[in-house]
């Protein structure tokens, strides 16, 4: 266990004064400096990862927080390319960040079998684990001991693989590597389904062992779905056996998952500050500006504090009234942590990269000033930021009686040499943004901040999700399925083809899409079956397929024929036909023309009251 001994209990002002005129050099190196130290220095020589505390004693390193370390080395990486001569400065930091994402690759290949077992049963017993031993990469906790259910983890590792590759950088190798991480994809798409334990691993806000619905975890899974559909993992050297594919219409029900979801976090969750990073940087899952403006003053209104955000209200988190020897809460115990939440101030650092990216300076500077006085120093002359701020237990009973009355202290992290590395990645990487040594568009070069409808095509992509249109193309194509049927049709003026005369295009019915798609990301030596018999919605089959040298169009999932009686009502049929087509025609503008077949068949044709049909 990590000593606790000299904490800090006083924060400790930034003594460090920068010169207006400092050189670009300086600039850089004094900011290498900071990451050697402060991040670099804790990193794995092994895996890669980066430990949760920095003491020597600590070998548990969490997906999430090694994500963030390696981003803000990637970061820094982006800076030094604007440099002629980097000291090799740029190849270190964009290896560091490539030692890291592989090492979590490892980590996830090691449980390929979790994989496998989670796309059929996706329960919290079977899922990948999020905390893994730092030097070795094996499993730390058993799922007994330990929520390892975090989608959100997941997705944030997909989504910064592309942002990274996308930058230049080569992290997967090999088609062993791009079969794992399009199975990851098939075990996110289902996020809109899958309760976990959210980002705080906590599940239920009464910390009572179940899990929930989190808009941060179906946002986050949003945001990776539309980052990989279509990228190509080797980068420009790839080819289309490379490319990843995603169910859209799996990217549409998560889609309208979130969209239901906001503002709230969960059923328990009223808001949630985890729902920041879904919200803004990185993930940036909201289309409409409204619900992200309505979620985001929620978040503020409720949960900013003086240190900086809670992460909830009424979280017990490293509170004095929470008993540290027991796991899960009491019923009603929940009231005693009103008011004494503890304050992260992270969120302050969250706050202003979305002041960056949105161009908003006024943002930016309010939280830079209330930032600056709760970060303090180091030994080494570099800024620290606490994890979080507590209510000792002597000033408990004040501060619930008048809230905000009474004086936070830090968490034991700085001085002591420990380092909450998650907190000290977020600080770097704003501070690279604000003091414009690197761009949004720099760490984000796949625009998911830009609004959907500027966005544009991005390369080593082959399925694009353009931008929204206000007039779709909405084109339907009427096939008979005999010739005979087509002569009748013809005598009321309805132009028809039959399947022989739109060869060699070939048309299908979804179930033999599906049967296709089984062999996508099959690999014998990890033990993977590919894509799960999901059927494909209206979206997949308004799509033009290309597969083994054949073009294939499908059918809609509603001229199935079924044994239930009621697939055979003509009047219902053209109810499903017509909203069918019409939510294809509105969602399919996300991302590529509408196309759509119509299956005439002459048992319904030919029914007295099947006109309605045409």
């Amino acid at each position: 266990m990590c000593s606790f001994s000299g904490s800090i209990y006083e924060p400790l002002k930034l003594s460090i004064l920068q010169r207006d005129d400092e050189p670009l050099w300086e600039k850089l190196d004094r900011y290498y400096r900071a990451v050697k130290t402060t991040i670099l220095n804790y990193q794995s020589p092994t895996t890669g990862l980066f430990p949760v505390k920095t003491c020597s004693t600590c070998k548990e390193a969490k997906v999430r927080d090694s994500l963030y370390c390696a981003a803000s080395a990637w970061a820094l990486a982006l800076a030094y390319r604007r440099i002629d001569d980097d000291m090799g400065r740029t190849h270190e930091l964009e290896h560091s960040a490539v030692k890291c994402m592989r090492g979590i690759l490892y980590c996830y290949m090691r449980q390929a079998d979790k994989v496998e077992q989670f796309k059929q049963d996706p329960s919290p017993t079977k899922c990948l684990h999020s905390v893994f031993n730092v030097d070795t990469g094996d499993e730390v906790h058993p799922y007994r001991d330990y929520h390892h259910l975090q989608i959100d983890a997941v997705s944030l590792f997909l989504l910064y693989l592309v942002e990274m590759i996308c930058s230049g950088l080569q992290i997967i190798y090999n088609t062993d590597e791009v079969s794992f991480i399009q199975n990851l994809v098939f075990c996110v798409e289902r996020a809109y389904r899958v309760p976990d334990y959210g980002m705080w691993e906590r599940g239920s806000k009464y910390n009572n062992g179940s899990t929930e619905l989190h808009s941060s975890s179906v946002g986050l899974a949003k945001a990776a779905l539309e980052a990989i559909n279509g990228f190509n993992l080797f980068g420009n050297q790839g080819c289309s056996w490379s490319v990843i594919f995603v169910d859209l219409d799996a990217h549409n029900r998560n889609r309208q998952t979130l969209s239901s979801l906001l503002p709230r976090e969960s059923r328990s969750h009223n808001t949630d500050a985890a729902l920041l990073p879904t919200i803004s940087y990185p993930a940036f899952a909201v289309d409409d500006d409204a619900l992200y403006s309505q979620t985001l003053d929620k978040i503020v209104r409720k949960l900013r504090g003086k240190y900086g955000f809670k992460r909830f209200l009424r979280d017990g988190y490293r509170t004095a009234n929470e008993d540290k020897n027991r796991r899960y809460y009491k019923p009603a115990e929940m009231k005693l942590f009103d008011g004494i939440e503890c304050e992260f101030p992270i969120f302050f650092i969250f706050m202003m990269i979305d002041g960056v990216f949105r161009g908003n300076k006024a943002q930016v500077k309010e939280y830079q000033d209330l930032l600056e006085p709760i970060i303090f120093q180091s030994y080494e002359g570099h800024a620290i930021i606490p994890k979080y701020y507590y209510v000792p237990a002597d000033f408990v009973e004040a501060e619930q009686s008048k809230h905000g009355s009474q004086k936070r202290f830090p968490s034991n992290a700085g001085r002591d040499g420990k380092i909450f590395l998650w907190g000290q990645a977020l600080y770097n990487l704003a501070k690279l943004l604000v003091d414009e040594l690197i761009s949004p568009k720099d760490i984000d070069p796949i625009h998911r901040y830009v609004p959907r409808q500027d966005q544009r095509n991005v390369s080593m992509r082959y399925s694009n999700q353009g931008p929204i249109e206000n007039d779709v193309m909405v084109q339907v194509a009427l096939i008979a399925e005999s010739q005979r049927l087509q002569v009748f049709l013809n005598t009321y003026g309805i132009q028809t083809q039959t399947p022989q005369q739109v060869e060699p295009i070939q048309i299908w019915p979804q179930k033999e899409l599906v049967k296709a798609y089984r062999f996508l990301a099959v690999n014998k030596k990890l033990g993977l079956t590919g894509r799960p018999e999901r059927p494909v919605g209206c979206i997949g089959t308004c799509k033009i397929y290309r597969i083994l040298g054949k073009t294939v169009v499908c059918y809609p999932i509603v001229f199935d024929l079924s044994d239930f009686y009621l697939s055979q009502d003509v009047m219902l049929l053209i109810d499903d036909i017509k909203v069918s087509h019409i939510y294809g025609a509105h969602q399919c503008r996300r991302f590529t023309r509408s196309f759509s077949i119509f299956l005439l068949k002459a048992c319904l044709v030919l029914h007295s009251h099947s006109f309605g049909l045409i």
